[in-house]
């Protein structure tokens, strides 16, 4: 299936992407490199402008009373909301539209590429290039963790350039379709919709979509390309040397006759599948597959947590099992509004307490330790060690 997208990638552009394709074997990508360019500039519109326009005209209270870094995630948010909605609709198409994809042997979805999977790359590859420069100008808030993170996915889509598992990027990518619910999940708390009937309903359609889409599909998907990268690898003799790179001494090749001639493979090369391409691919989906299980237990923990049992884990309210507030110069250590030293630090509401040492002496409570950061009081006065009677 051609590219669909109704632009075409200006000559000067290709000219002058060429070589640095050529050099890092990224073969396909002058062809998307428009499209990289042009999914990198929407969500960047988005973070920069939309975001903030749209959320001061429809919540201008709540939008504007938060401090900077919940503000950035909120920004965040709706471009993940955005670029989720978009590519998962764009894989489903193509998925049901390129019918190019049903023909293609183990060596084609390898080796293979269509106009319509590029798109897909293109698109991933934008969003993954747009978060690797807003975590690059946020490291003090994303930290190292994050930056790596969003340098390996850019790192693993763009190997649908070479191409390498052009089939699969609208497999994978339907990973997404989980996304919109979580971030559905992170407005209503900000929006004081905790315990909500919304929430409540996006709940069960976020586990649900996280279960089938991460957990069963994913994992599914991941079989079968762990078996067509193996069936690649041991299909040909080992090579010294991988002459895509002309650099790297671990590769395999394919028997050219076990791959048809068609325009699917016009990209295919020498079909050599270096091991360390194989390797770090496969690490890489290990990895995530791996995450996805520890997030699901986690995201159902989190869930039960905002409602009451029994299928809720919601600690009850009221004299036997309501927790006493240890209140400091009058002020709720719970409860504390953000105050315009916080906004300007950068700290959520949630990041506020450190560590609290709470003893109960006769008649009153004595804070022993407390170590408070970056929170302060209602007038902007930080909050210390003190005593609470």
């Amino acid at each position: 299936m051609h590219d669909p997208f109704p632009l075409p990638c200006p000559d000067w552009l290709r000219q002058l992407t060429e070589p640095f394709a050529n050099y890092v074997s990224l073969h396909t990508l002058p062809l998307h490199i428009h499209e990289v360019l042009f999914a990198f500039t929407l969500y960047y519109a988005v973070n920069l402008i939309v975001a903030p326009v749209f959320s001061r005209y429809f919540f201008p209270q709540i939008y504007n009373s938060l401090n900077v870094r919940t503000k950035l995630n909120w920004d965040v948010h709706i471009v993940s909301f955005v670029q989720s909605t978009i590519v998962c609709v764009l894989a489903l198409w193509v998925m049901a539209k390129d019918e190019e994809r049903s023909e293609m042997n183990w060596a084609g979805k390898v080796h293979g590429y269509t106009g319509a999977g590029g798109l897909i790359q293109a698109f991933a590859g934008g969003y993954f290039l747009w978060d690797l420069v807003i975590t690059v100008q946020n490291m003090s808030i994303f930290g190292p963790g994050m930056l790596a993170h969003a340098v390996s996915a850019l790192f693993v889509f763009s190997l649908g350039f070479r191409p390498f598992v052009n089939f699969y990027a609208p497999t994978f990518i339907l990973y997404e379709l989980s996304s919109p619910f979580l971030n559905i999940h992170w407005f209503c708390d900000k929006l004081n919709m905790t315990g909500s009937k919304l929430q409540l309903y996006n709940g069960i359609l976020l586990l649900v979509t996280f279960f089938g889409c991460r957990l069963c599909w994913g994992s599914y998907q991941s079989v079968r390309v762990f078996s067509d990268v193996y069936r690649a690898i041991s299909a040909g003799e080992f090579v010294l040397e991988d002459p895509e790179l002309g650099k790297l001494n671990n590769g395999t090749t394919i028997d050219p006759s076990a791959i048809p001639t068609s325009d699917i493979m016009q990209f295919a090369g020498d079909r050599v599948v270096p091991l360390w391409l194989a390797a770090c691919y496969l690490l890489s989906n290990f990895t995530l597959n791996g995450l996805n299980w520890f997030w699901f237990g986690k995201m159902i923990e989190t869930i039960r947590k905002r409602f009451d049992p029994p299928l809720g884990s919601k600690k009850p309210e009221g004299k036997e099992g309501e927790k006493e507030q240890v209140l400091v110069e009058g002020i709720s250590l719970q409860s504390l509004p953000p105050t315009p030293s916080t906004q300007a630090s950068g700290t959520d509401v949630d990041d506020y307490i450190g560590t609290v040492k709470v003893e109960k002496k006769s008649n009153h409570l004595e804070i022993e330790h407390m170590e408070i950061r970056k929170r302060t009081g209602e007038e902007g006065r930080p909050i210390s060690s003190a005593r609470a009677a």
